[in-house]
């Protein structure tokens, strides 16, 4: 447990927050920092064809060691943190043997990480916990991820008795501003399958995730002196609130779970000349993914028919961009991927939460891609912000999964599987 602890401690404290307004990858030389120090942690836990290329794409091989032949599975996370919460001077705090009650994470500031709030503590009573200072994130999304990866390559290099095909492990930066997976070489990385370990809560197991946009709204005004202004003041921040009351009450994050989609307005900067406005568009379902885009692009035309006679050109205006779409289509055709880690928690006594991804992994882009990737649990909470936390337990129990979900790789007859399928396809024929 301390050598988990001493590993996912030297990944957090370096910063490798990514940066959406950046144009290179990464996003952030910082980040190169901690890909550097995993290339050569793989090296020395004896991993071969370990790499880096130029945009910070760490990849490694842990060579079979059964001589009948076994699918190549993968394990990826990402090692960068969000913008959205400084990750600068990560000082963690370990609780141990946690007593249920609240966690002072910073005295001076009176920041109290408490369970009547986040009721999720109670699970880990008796527990280890990794907290911040309550002054940063902790980044345990996703250096969790990465700690049970090189943790559970580590042991079963360690432990040639566990029988297991090639592995692939991967590392990507800038996955918390949409871009993990853009240049990620699939044929190189060379798995059939892969599973992103960027999940929550222990069991979680996903293969569903939200269809996502980013939509960007400027609005024009006109700057007048205000006691001049009747008829001839067009505010533009004034028009951004407007627009803003068009969306659907109670579809934001806040009001929304499960399969429910959101739309989410993160950002709003401006001056009476020109006015920013930032929404993240979410929806499971495909239809209503495309309704809600086709709903922000009938708001503009309204506003600009308004304001056309008084302003002469269109004072509104909005760019849409797919960031990613639900995994499931891609994933519900090799379901047994899901099954089989599925069993690998079973095994270990962890009970399955399988739901869908009130978010996206580089998985759901990879299995665009190619590369088929449900997502497991890391083991964190309330990530993106001051009261995120891991229980090294967690952790503990999620490289265990990776240990039996490689195992079961090896001792699983997919040529079975294979038939089924032919003769299922020759039926629809």
């Amino acid at each position: 447990m301390q050598h988990l602890i001493d590993r996912f401690i030297s990944y957090v404290t370096i910063d490798t927050e990514s940066d959406p307004n950046s144009k290179s990858t990464p996003s952030t030389k910082k980040q190169l920092i901690l890909a550097l120090q995993l290339v050569e942690e793989l090296k020395a836990i004896g991993l071969t064809e370990v790499t880096i290329d130029k945009n910070g794409y760490v990849m490694g091989t842990l060579p079979a060691n059964v001589d009948h032949e076994v699918p190549t599975i993968g394990f990826v996370s990402h090692y960068d943190t969000t913008p959205d919460f400084t990750g600068a001077n990560v000082k963690p705090q370990i609780i141990e043997n946690y007593d249920g009650k609240d966690i002072v994470l910073n005295a001076t500031e009176n920041i109290i990480l408490s369970p009547s709030y986040f009721k999720d503590l109670l699970l880990y009573k008796g527990q280890t916990l990794i907290t911040t200072d309550g002054l940063t994130l902790l980044g345990a999304d996703d250096k969790a991820g990465l700690t049970e990866i090189v943790s559970a390559m580590e042991y079963l290099q360690q432990h040639p008795e566990i029988k297991h095909g090639k592995i692939r492990v991967g590392f990507t930066p800038d996955e918390e501003i949409g871009r993990g997976a853009d240049l990620f070489d699939v044929k190189q990385f060379g798995a059939d399958w892969a599973y992103t370990m960027d999940g929550s809560q222990v069991g979680e197991l996903e293969y569903e995730n939200f269809n996502a946009a980013a939509a960007k709204i400027t609005f024009k005004g006109k700057s007048v002196h205000p006691g001049y202004a009747k008829g001839k003041m067009i505010n533009s921040m004034l028009i951004a609130n407007d627009f803003i009351n068009e969306l659907p009450k109670g579809e934001t994050p806040q009001e929304t779970k499960g399969y429910e989609g959101f739309f989410h307005v993160h950002h709003l900067n401006g001056s009476i000349e020109e006015t920013t406005l930032e929404i993240i568009i979410r929806d499971h379902d495909a239809k209503k993914f495309k309704k809600r885009k086709e709903l922000i692009h009938t708001a503009t035309k309204k506003f600009n028919k308004k304001f056309a006679k008084q302003f002469g050109e269109d004072i509104v205006i909005t760019e849409i961009k797919d960031q990613y779409y639900n995994m499931k289509e891609k994933v519900e055709p090799v379901k047994f991927i899901v099954d089989l880690a599925e069993k690998a928690m079973k095994d270990l006594g962890i009970k399955p939460l399988i739901k869908p991804i009130r978010g996206g992994t580089d998985g759901c882009r990879l299995s665009y891609m190619g590369l088929p990737c449900p997502n497991i649990f890391a083991g964190g909470h309330n990530f993106h912000g001051k009261y995120e936390y891991v229980p090294v337990e967690s952790m503990k129990k999620a490289v265990d999964v990776i240990i039996r979900i490689a195992e079961l790789t090896a001792t699983t007859d997919f040529s079975q599987r294979e038939k089924s399928k032919g003769k299922k396809s020759k039926k629809k024929k």
